[in-house]
């Protein structure tokens, strides 16, 4: 099956290679692409449309047909592009180890570019500029942002405003934006600089706190500390690090994040540090991909680029980093029985994925129930879910129906995000269950508490 032909027989215009997007990436990273369709059943989106256009293997054929100029960027093939998750689960199937990200990452940083030229980038939609840039990469913004919310849930008054459906007053992103908001926790204090490891020291790390996961989940960032005392780790906490920069370069501003990927590599003394710790999937495949990443934006110094390399080699998931130090088993029982998530950044991205399920084994009384498609994107992917909101319910609702199934009390994964969908589909449902990161299963079971259910 080939993609839809009526998008490949428009009439193109002859352009400068500076007004095609696309044209810098190695063109034989396009050729890679066999077109065997292996990638298809992998694909969240073909998966829901059935449409090829929306298939890995079609939105190759879409940009490079763009790059060789047989057709123009429409809003139809643009609709195709942007309808991706870059969830990479297509690069876990494809025989022939086509790098995707690789294609669709900086080809759509060039639309923006463009966009950005023009006067029509995403600086000039007020949720980019407000929401999205200048208050999800700070967790200080975050926890003011959220102080109302705070107050009414305490109060209740967030479920009188949902029962008289007042919420249906406000822009839609914003709407989606407060249904997403969980139950929050109370804000804890900042994290020591230095935090000693428990018994005998095994490793001196760095732990990336992130800044929705701060923000918003401070208590598992705290767990995910406790767990690597646990086990042998003098931790280290750098005030000055920042976000990851993913928010930024997945919507095409790369400047902006590459101040952030340097603001990061100031912070963390990589020549103490025997790695550093992320807890959140979608921010350690942006950290591990500092490296490529710097490749492709122009004029960098080379000290820098090779500085950032070298960074970009010390980030471990913390379930990847436990796995290969050899965790202290945990002696608390948890009787309960669980179901686990593979989070796409994760799983496909940082090719993490039996190291949480192992370090999950090992705590007594646990029981993991099988996900069924635990790899397919449950249709959060970072912002996705505020921007292409018909998509991401139809994945969410995918993914509840398979939740459901497994008759699991807790679901467990490794990436705020996700965590943020599955509750919201949970809540939406009326499914109390609880969705945890693995660390907090962890760190209950080293302190013998039991989970909130």
């Amino acid at each position: 099956m080939t993609p839809d032909t009526s998008l490949v027989n428009s009439t193109a215009t002859s352009k400068d290679s500076e007004q095609v997007p696309g044209s810098e990436i190695p063109y034989e990273k396009f050729l890679d692409c066999i077109h065997c369709g292996l990638c298809t059943a992998a694909c969240p989106t073909y998966l829901e449309t059935g449409n090829e256009n929306d298939s890995p293997r079609g939105r190759i054929y879409l940009m490079r047909a763009v790059v060789d100029q047989r057709i123009e960027l429409t809003d139809s093939v643009r609709g195709h592009l942007d309808l991706c998750l870059d969830c990479r689960s297509c690069e876990t199937a494809c025989p022939s180890g086509v790098q995707y990200g690789r294609l669709i990452e900086p080809f759509r940083v060039d639309i923006h570019k463009m966009e950005s030229a023009a006067g029509t980038g995403p600086e000039s939609d007020w949720f980019h500029r407000w929401i999205l840039y200048r208050l999800f990469p700070y967790p200080n913004r975050i926890r003011w942002a959220l102080l109302p919310a705070r107050i009414m849930q305490f109060l209740m008054v967030d479920k009188l405003i949902d029962s008289l459906k007042l919420t249906y007053l406000l822009p839609q992103k914003l709407r989606r934006m407060h249904n997403l908001l969980p139950r929050l926790q109370p804000v804890e204090a900042a994290l020591p600089e230095i935090l000693p490891a428990k018994g005998t020291q095994r490793a001196r790390v760095a732990f990336f706190t992130g800044c929705v996961s701060e923000g918003m989940y401070s208590h598992v960032n705290r767990a995910t500390v406790r767990v690597l005392q646990e086990n042998g780790c003098e931790v280290l906490v750098p005030r000055n690090q920042t976000c990851c920069g993913a928010i930024h370069y997945h919507s095409g501003s790369d400047q902006a994040a590459l101040k952030f990927a340097l603001q990061n590599l100031a912070a963390f003394d990589l020549d103490a540090l025997d790695a550093i710790i992320v807890n959140v999937a979608g921010c350690g495949a942006m950290l591990k991909d500092y490296g490529h990443i710097v490749d492709e934006i122009e004029g960098v110094p080379q000290e820098q680029v090779e500085k950032l390399k070298q960074l970009a080699t010390k980030f471990r998931d913390v379930s990847e980093f436990l796995f290969e130090l050899g965790p202290v088993p945990p002696q608390g029982e948890i009787p309960i029985r669980a179901t686990y998530h593979d989070a796409c950044h994760l799983v496909h991205a940082q090719k993490v994925q039996n190291q949480p399920r192992k370090l999950l084994e090992l705590v007594p009384g646990l029981t993991l129930a099988p996900l069924n498609e635990s790899t397919i994107c449950c249709g959060a992917a970072g912002s996705y879910n505020l921007t292409q909101p018909e998509m991401a319910d139809q994945l969410g609702q995918r993914k509840l129906k398979n939740i459901l199934d497994t008759k699991a009390d807790v679901v467990i994964s490794g990436n705020v995000g996700c965590t943020l969908q599955i509750d919201s589909q949970l809540r939406q449902a009326h499914k109390p269950l609880w969705v945890a990161h693995p660390m907090e299963i962890l760190d209950l079971s080293y302190r013998n508490q039991k989970p909130p259910i």
